[in-house]
């Protein structure tokens, strides 16, 4: 497997091979399956977002707004079938390839 590709690098090639890709886990998107490991949740390069799909235990510190890296392959409806979900232990932390290619959340409008 290669380097990491963000959403939209991913999606511009389309269905392939093994695949590395990275983001942000976006807020409100994760939905567990009860009484299983089966979950669903969409990564975010604050341009475009993909759904994921993973079956296993998730490392403890997966939660919304968390840079992720999943291993998988993008199948032909568009959702990103993983076989390995990382995250890093610093909060802080977001793999360098990652930060370059997040782009900047608009501003909130301050209510007067």
């Amino acid at each position: 497997v290669g380097q990491r590709l963000q959403v939209t690098q991913l999606q511009r090639l389309g269905i392939g091979a093994d695949q590395r890709i990275g983001g942000l886990v976006e807020a409100g998107s994760i939905k567990k399956i009860p009484e299983s490991l089966k979950v669903e949740f969409r990564v975010t390069d604050n341009v475009q977002r993909l759904t994921v799909r993973y079956e296993g235990i998730l490392p403890d510190l997966f939660r919304e707004g968390q840079g992720v890296i999943a291993q998988g392959r993008l199948q032909e409806d568009k959702v990103f079938i993983a076989d390995q979900v990382l995250t890093k232990h610093d909060e802080n932390y977001m793999p360098p390839e990652v930060a370059k290619t997040l782009k900047p959340m608009p501003a909130v409008n301050e209510k007067k």
